[in-house]
């Protein structure tokens, strides 16, 4: 190694120079000045229609579809992005960025953009079917060598193309490299800026290779959470090779105020083969190895590693922290070790096993250091949207349950029913004391998906008729005492099967959302009907939401001028489930709510689904009952509450601030509000 008293020395002035050099280069490429090139600003939101990106309402639904709408090399277009889950592998865009004019790939996630929510922005490159992918060239960032082996099928792409992009607010997973840029054929000049992104990848969380670097344009990560899962080759938390002939004088590549976090090895230079230099500074950061093996089992190779000689590889280290079995490695030719080149400035201290020597300069840490492993963990986003707070499970091995008062009383009436099969008699409604689970009445044998309300003394449940293995029509059962039950059929299926259904009162008499699987449409659709007295209904052809997406399990409640209806919004490719909110004041023009979801399954009990909603009000409070579960074996009924009157509730998911108007979907109006940073 480099005399560490000297390397030292000489680094605080040069440390001095770089951290002025990159902070002002930062700043500059980070996001265009007030004076430099404007290009286009494309929006990405699954609520957009997907035509030309130029507004929320019009946003495109996929992240690749705006960076194919990059129109030029120029320079300073910006792409913001909604917070959501996009299922999306190998992004690459139209063009680079330019000199003063980076491009900008943004993640909303605190809704300062105008997206109407905040939360993170997850690239998610894993199969949509199977999972995490881990393939070679296979990951968030497109790059691919065609012949590498017999798989590698696919013509030879390079990821040069992002050059002069910055990337911010992002969370990418799910594939063999997170936020990773590999030049493959084209060892040219790049240069990226990723900041304040978690970047997760099989071999590498993030980093670059084949390329070349700009002294006044290192590649820059700031304030990033990197992680590789994997022990095995040339894995790093952050990889880095440069095609240097000689070792440069100043980093191709800066990591400032990361963490940095493997099984193997945090930080790492070189790969197989290759007889290049690379130079990496690392400032205000903490390298995790999480390997602690015993000298004798498989410990790892370094928290910082050259993989082909230790020549290759010069860091910068400045106010870092390092854990892991043992501070520098080199994977091939071990004995090199020594030749790894090191500086240090400031306060930079090592946690290895006990039997390992810590470099000369570096304080050794003799204490578990839990402030640097706690940094290991993505930070939770607060969500801006009404604030539900959940209260846990109400009932198990239920799906449905409609919440209402009679007589003073708050009853549940719960759609008794096994997941799939079984007879007439396993299917009833059953209506109890809420709080006290005495069983009040028992009735509609062979029916579900039923919903209830209460109106001039009178109890109303409305089911449909399990037959046949499926749900058809939808009867109405009434009584004035729970005992003495009437019923009739008021809407009849027409070339379908209608499944939930909701009722509730209007200004003009009652309206009815009910869930069908018309095969007109791609999907579960809701239809509405009126009635003046509960007792005639009549259908309202020109009515329907969701001919274009899935919408099942509908809850309809009517307030100030509007009739608003929660459901179950599928999320694919994925298999998962969450209910959204939308709103029409005349069952025609649908406005979704730009905060949506309204609640999406969360923690280790609710699955993948959070479905089948219904709203009631108690001492002032908004109480939510939905189904969390898998959607196939097992679902239970959770509640949570919303400290307002419903009212209040249905409305803040359209009134509260930087909540967009999304548009009035079905009519082809929309009303979007452009959003500038």
């Amino acid at each position: 190694m480099s005399n560490p008293e000297t390397a030292f020395l000489l680094a605080l002035p040069l440390m001095a120079v770089l951290g002025a050099g990159l902070c002002a280069s930062g700043a500059a490429h980070a996001a265009p000045t007030d004076d430099a090139r404007r290009g286009v600003t494309l929006h990405v939101s699954k609520l957009g229609d997907n035509s030309d990106g130029l507004s929320w309402a019009t946003a495109f639904t996929t992240v690749q579809a705006a960076l194919d709408a990059i129109p030029d090399d120029a320079g300073g277009h910006r792409i913001f992005v909604r917070p959501d889950t996009y299922m999306e592998a190998n992004l690459s865009p139209a063009h680079p960025g330019a000199a003063g004019a980076y491009n900008l790939l943004v993640g909303d996630v605190d809704g300062r953009l105008g997206s109407g929510t905040s939360g993170r922005v997850v690239l998610d490159a894993g199969d949509p079917d199977r999972g995490f992918k881990s393939y070679d060239w296979w990951g968030s960032i497109r790059a691919t060598t065609q012949g590498w082996s017999k798989e590698h099928t696919a013509p030879t792409f390079s990821a040069i193309v992002w050059d002069r992009w910055t990337l911010r607010n992002l969370y990418a997973t799910g594939g063999d490299g997170g936020l990773f840029w590999d030049g493959t054929n084209r060892v040219e000049p790049f240069t990226v800026v990723v900041e304040d992104c978690v970047s997760i990848g099989r071999a590498f969380g993030g980093g670059v290779a084949s390329c070349l670097s700009r002294p006044d344009e290192p590649i820059t990560f700031r304030r990033c959470l990197l992680w590789a899962l994997d022990w095995w080759g040339d894995t790093a938390a952050a990889y880095a090779r440069v095609e240097n002939e000689a070792m440069p004088e100043r980093p191709d590549i800066v990591f400032e105020d990361c963490t940095l976090v493997s099984p193997q090895c945090a930080l790492k230079g070189g790969n197989y083969g290759f007889h290049t230099y690379t130079r990496i500074r690392a400032a205000r950061s903490r390298l995790v190895v999480l390997n602690f093996s015993q000298p004798r089992g498989t410990p790892s190779d370094g928290i910082i590693v050259s993989m082909q000689n230790g020549k290759y590889l010069h860091v910068d280290l400045e106010d870092c922290t390092l854990m892991g079995y043992k501070v520098f490695g080199v994977k091939v030719d071990q004995d090199s070790v020594d030749a790894i080149g090191y500086s240090l400035a400031g306060d930079v201290r090592a946690y290895v096993q006990h039997t390992q020597d810590v470099p000369g300069g570096m304080f050794r840490i003799t204490h578990w250091p839990a402030d640097i492993f706690a940094a290991i963990v993505p930070p939770e986003i607060p969500r801006t949207a009404p604030t539900l707070t959940r209260r846990g499970v109400v009932v198990k091995d239920m799906c449905e349950v409609s919440v209402l008062r009679w007589r003073g009383r708050l009853c549940r009436m719960d759609c008794v029913r096994p997941a799939s099969g079984g007879d007439r008699k396993d299917y009833y409604l059953l209506l109890r004391d809420a709080d006290t689970g005495e069983e009040l009445a028992r009735f509609a044998e062979g029916y579900g998906l039923a919903c209830a309300l209460v109106h001039d003394d009178t109890f109303y449940a409305f089911a449909s008729r399990f037959e046949d293995g499926d749900w058809n029509d939808v009867t109405m059962f009434w009584s004035k005492d729970l005992r003495h039950w009437d019923h009739k059929v008021v809407i009849r299926q027409e070339n379908e099967h209608l499944f939930n259904s909701s009722v509730c009162a209007g200004p003009d008499g009652f309206v009815m959302a009910c869930e069908s699987n018309d095969p007109a449409y791609p999907a579960f659709t809701t239809k509405f009907a009126v009635s003046k007295d509960l007792m005639d209904w009549t259908r309202r052809s020109e009515a329907t939401f969701g001919t274009n997406r899935y919408t099942a399990c509908p809850n309809i409640h009517y307030a100030n001028g509007y009739y608003y209806v929660l459901y179950l919004e599928r999320r694919p490719p994925r298999w998962f489930f969450e209910t959204w909110i939308t709103r029409s004041p005349d069952l025609q023009s649908w406005e979704l709510s730009g905060a949506n979801p309204l609640i999406a399954p969360e923690g280790v009990d609710e699955g993948i689904n959070a479905s089948d909603p219904d709203l009631v009000e108690v001492d002032g409070t908004t109480r939510l009952y939905y189904a969390a579960g898998d959607q196939r074996t097992w679902m239970n009924i959770k509640m949570a509450d919303y400290p307002g009157p419903l009212a209040q509730f249905l409305e803040a998911w359209y009134a509260a601030p930087g909540i967009p108007e999304h548009g009035a979907l079905g009519t082809g109006t929309h009303k979007g509000a452009h959003a500038d940073p």
